[in-house]
């Protein structure tokens, strides 16, 4: 497999989010003899550097085909990353605690895509049992066609839901009449006594009292009002007429 030097070396540096990242001891493949190095782990690619502030890694670890596993070493808190073939490096590292080492061993043997593979096919597998139990608890939820009912009588209709009103209503005097739609619209021998009626339902406000001109006595109670409204207005006028002639002479007896 061929690698861009260039391009390993940005992708190791960049800012892009890194899965884990720290210092660990790495065992040197001629020297058995350990060293602290920084590693960054993206993706599948394990990136180790001589110091943190490094610009460039000094190699990179790719894990495909490779197994994590703990090994016995002078080291403590030590692992290993195994490839497959005879002639495949073993790499060994070491953590500083054993919450670190546990943390490292994580995150690597989850970073393969073969990993990515079987996780991506063991949830396909999961959504399509779940598809399965929804689809056959819906079929089995449906409820068997109930017995026939009859239609509801007009009487039942009305109860059910209210007459509707006409698009235009009938005026008297410019004020719309609402007792002449709903009784035309009532059902005979329905008429009851205050708010309500026989069967329970509201019934419209009654009408402003100037507008019901029902008789020659609501006709003749209407008449009078303006009558009074007069009488009214001319006491009224008298008395603020008589309080400002006196208010006048006062005023005029200060002068001096």
């Amino acid at each position: 497999m061929k690698l861009n030097e260039r391009s390993l070396a940005f992708y190791a540096t960049c800012d892009s989010p890194a899965d884990n990242a720290g210092f660990l001891y790495k065992r040197g493949e001629r020297h058995t003899a350990y060293h602290r190095r920084w590693f960054v782990l993206k993706g599948n690619m394990l990136f180790y550097f001589e110091e943190r502030d490094s610009r460039e890694p000094v190699g990179v670890i790719v894990l495909e085909g490779c197994n994590v596993e703990l090994c016995d070493s002078a080291e403590g808190f030590a692992f290993a990353i195994r490839f497959g073939g005879a002639k495949s490096r073993t790499y060994v590292l070491a953590a500083e605690s054993q919450e670190t080492m546990e943390s490292w061993v994580k995150s690597l043997s989850r970073a393969s895509f073969d990993y990515m593979r079987l996780v991506v096919r063991e949830l396909e597998k999961q959504l399509q049992e779940m598809s399965r139990g929804l689809a056959g608890g819906s079929g089995s939820s449906r409820e068997p066609p109930g017995p026939w009912k009859p239609k509801p009588s007009g009487l039942e209709q009305s109860w059910e839901r209210p007459p509707a009103l006409p698009a235009f209503l009938p005026k008297e005097n410019g004020c719309a009449v609402w007792n002449n739609v709903l009784e035309a619209e009532r059902l005979p021998g329905t008429s009851g006594s205050g708010g309500h009626d026989e069967e329970g339902s509201p019934r419209p406000p009654p009408l402003p009292p100037r507008r019901r001109v029902l008789n020659g006595e609501a006709a003749a109670a209407v008449a009078e009002s303006p009558s009074t409204f007069c009488r009214l207005h001319e006491q009224y006028s008298r008395e603020v007429a008589r309080l400002r002639q006196d208010w006048q002479q006062r005023r005029r007896g200060r002068r001096p």
